[in-house]
């Protein structure tokens, strides 16, 4: 009888076709994995972050406002302290293109430091008017939605910065011109400016006057460099979520 089921069962499985095998062998599968089938949809659900827990849109958006959050305020922190531009070569304002030879000017004629206290005023005003883009920021920052959220994390290395630059520049160059103005007064920046300039016009080179913006050109310096200090907390965060004290940020930057 023993010998009789062994060759049924061989001959069965030899006369099956391809699918009922694959059958058979699902069946198997089911029976030697507890009758759960569903593991990789498990799988699928716990690799949205590193450890393990599902990650939701409103994660996805309240992670990246809380991101932004620190990443300007880190960023305003560190510039508008003494020396935040003057001191960063990475940010620090030197005179604009078309003044680079009334600065060469000044200085080969004996004029370095008048040059020096003109280039420090610039700075000093960017780090006295920074102090106003955190306000902008945050305000900016509480109206990203989900899907602003969705795009951002799905975007580019820089995605959050450049998507503050676009939605803040605006306002914030408004914001900043007055202060700037208002810094550059305080600093006497605009009595360094006017003095290099009369100088350097003054001077026997037969050149043509100039004279630039001022305002305009430490304003558009300053928001370079707060925005240049943005990217920085982003690429931080996001090269290493693990290290930040939030777990929101672990959660959704770890995914």
């Amino acid at each position: 009888m023993k010998k009789f089921l062994l060759i049924f069962t061989a001959f069965f499985l030899v006369q099956s076709s391809s699918m009922q095998a694959q059958s058979l062998l699902d069946m198997a599968s089911k029976v030697l994995l507890g009758g759960n089938n569903n593991s990789s949809q498990g799988t699928r659900n716990t690799k949205n972050n590193r450890g393990g827990v599902p990650l939701n849109n409103m994660d996805i958006a309240n992670g990246l406002k809380e991101a932004l959050t620190l990443g300007t305020k880190v960023a305003g922190d560190k510039l508008s302290r003494q020396n935040g531009f003057f001191g960063d070569q990475a940010v620090k304002i030197l005179m604009p293109k078309e003044a680079r030879q009334v600065e060469t000017a000044l200085r080969n004629f004996g004029f370095s430091r008048l040059a020096d206290k003109l280039v420090l005023s610039m700075n000093r005003a960017a780090e006295d008017a920074v102090k106003k883009a955190v306000p902008i920021f945050i305000s900016t920052i509480r109206t990203i939605s989900i899907q602003d959220g969705l795009s951002i994390l799905r975007g580019g290395k820089f995605a959050a910065t450049d998507f503050l630059r676009q939605r803040t520049t605006a306002s914030l160059a408004q914001a900043f011109r007055p202060s700037i103005e208002q810094s550059l007064g305080k600093v006497n920046a605009r009595k360094y400016w006017a003095s290099a300039f009369n100088t350097y016009n003054r001077l026997p080179l037969g050149q043509k006057k100039v004279n630039a913006d001022l305002t305009s050109y430490v304003t558009e310096q300053a928001l370079k460099g707060i925005f240049t200090k943005v990217a920085e907390q982003e690429s931080m965060i996001r090269a290493n979520p693990m290290s930040q004290g939030s777990d929101l940020l672990r959660k959704v930057f770890g995914s």
